[in-house]
């Protein structure tokens, strides 16, 4: 076999990565939910590629009397255009698949890389900004706190809990798969 070809069934796994990829769109990718003594039954965000769903309004009414800013889909410009990048990169998967080009396949994997380091970053950043950039003519004065992307965090009376998605899973499980081929072909 052609040492710059990929197994046939390794573009099997590649084909079943873009399925993952593209399937990832419908599924949130990550949520922050709340929880407070008059809330017992919590509150959430839940943050999809193309939209943000949950008890937004309520979130936002609490948020206001530490001063911080609302939750929407306009404050969140990446909402307009991620549905396209990882639209993009199922397709780029799909084709090096197809095509089963080695070349293809490294090219993919640090396309994966790079906008898995910045997602992480992006939403670090937002995380941040809306933790730290607080309306100090607020009701309730606060310090500055940044929430974590998974895990416990205490703000004031709210327990949060932030927890990847069934998006991100799949977009995990994606990248795993586009993995397996350069072991599994690393002597063609």
């Amino acid at each position: 076999m052609n040492k710059k070809r990929l197994s046939p069934c390794s573009s099997v796994l590649l084909v079943m990565a873009a399925l993952l990829v593209g399937a990832s769109l419908f599924f949130p990718w990550w949520k922050m939910e709340f929880f407070a003594p008059q809330y017992p039954e919590g509150l959430n965000i839940i943050v999809y590629p193309d939209k943000l769903e949950g008890e937004i309004d309520n979130i936002n009414a609490l948020n206001h009397y530490i001063g911080m800013k609302t939750f929407s889909e306009e404050n969140f410009p990446e909402l307009q255009f991620l549905k396209w990048l990882i639209g993009g990169l199922a397709v780029l998967v799909l084709l090096t698949g197809l095509i089963r080009n080695k070349a293809y396949l490294y090219g993919v994997i640090a396309l994966f890389a790079a906008g898995g380091a910045a997602g992480v970053w992006d939403l670090r950043r937002w995380l941040k900004d809306f933790g730290t950039d607080l309306d100090p003519m607020a009701p309730i004065e606060m310090d500055p706190f940044i929430p974590p992307i998974l895990g416990e965090n205490i703000v004031a009376n709210f327990t949060t809990y932030s927890s990847l998605g069934t998006g991100s899973y799949l977009v995990v499980a994606a990248f795993i798969l586009t993995l397996i081929p350069l072991w599994k072909d690393r002597k063609q």
